[in-house]
């Protein structure tokens, strides 16, 4: 059963159209891959997903829910979470403060008075670290991570609202290839595990074809394919707008 339904989704900006008139679905227990060139529209989709962007028109629905008009907070407090390009965690805390914070503004208490803060959900926040296999360095300060360490940090933040939806805008980019697929691969247990729901966005070919279940592909904000990934390599259109006529993703790749 489809949890998150995209209907008709549009965006533009000025006279431009960044999104037209998208429609696909994500299931339970899935990774689905957004792909596409440059100026596609996937990081305006991510955005519209997130609450973000407001769309112009088209539904977005997370379990029969609406999203379309609500802000991010809202989104987020309905189960969906997110981990970006760059990124986001605060350095001079630890590793556990970091994923403890959040959970203080899940619970709604992050502007509040606090007891400690060092206190709240201490328990909790270690296991979602154990999930990613950052325990070991909870009392670590983040700024001395290794940038694929941080990666998992910021994983472990996206959790602490139990999301049914996870987006990941670009979650390998700046990693090394061993990184890459730790981190994927891990992501993948998860999906698993949790039964949630993943809408990723990659440049790496070789992260998206390893470990999406399902591949969407947008060029100049229109839905031009969309299958599994041993289809996706061997559409006309998608190695079109890659590459033009006469290449392939192996040869890219090569």
């Amino acid at each position: 059963m489809s949890l998150l339904h995209v209907q008709n989704l549009g965006k533009s900006f000025g006279g431009v159209k960044a999104v037209d008139g998208i429609s696909f679905t994500l299931a339970k227990g899935e990774l689905l891959a957004l792909i596409g060139p440059n100026g596609a529209g996937k990081s305006t989709t991510f955005n519209m997903v997130n609450g973000q962007l407001k769309a112009d028109q088209g539904s977005i629905t997370l379990d029969g829910t609406e999203l379309v008009g609500k802000k991010p907070r809202e989104i987020w407090r309905l189960g969906v979470g997110r981990t970006f390009q760059i990124a986001e965690t605060f350095s001079s805390l630890t590793v556990v403060e970091n994923v403890q914070m959040a959970l203080l503004s899940h619970d709604a208490k992050l502007f509040a008075m606090w007891r400690r803060a060092s206190d709240h959900k201490r328990d909790e926040a270690l296991a979602l670290l154990d999930q990613v296999g950052m325990k070991s360095q909870a009392d670590r300060p983040c700024s001395v991570l290794a940038y694929g360490d941080v990666k998992r940090v910021e994983l472990a933040i996206a959790m602490a609202n139990d999301p049914k939806l996870l987006l990941m805008d670009e979650p390998t980019a700046g990693m090394a290839p061993k990184e890459r697929n730790s981190l994927m691969a891990l992501t993948k247990q998860l999906v698993i595990d949790r039964g949630m729901a993943v809408l990723f966005t990659e440049h790496s070919m070789d992260v998206v074809f390893a470990y999406a279940d399902r591949m969407i592909v947008l060029a100049r904000g229109r839905l031009i394919a969309e299958g599994k990934p041993l289809e996706i390599r061997d559409h006309p259109k998608v190695q079109e707008v890659y590459f033009g006529s006469g290449k392939t993703f192996e040869k890219k790749a090569a």
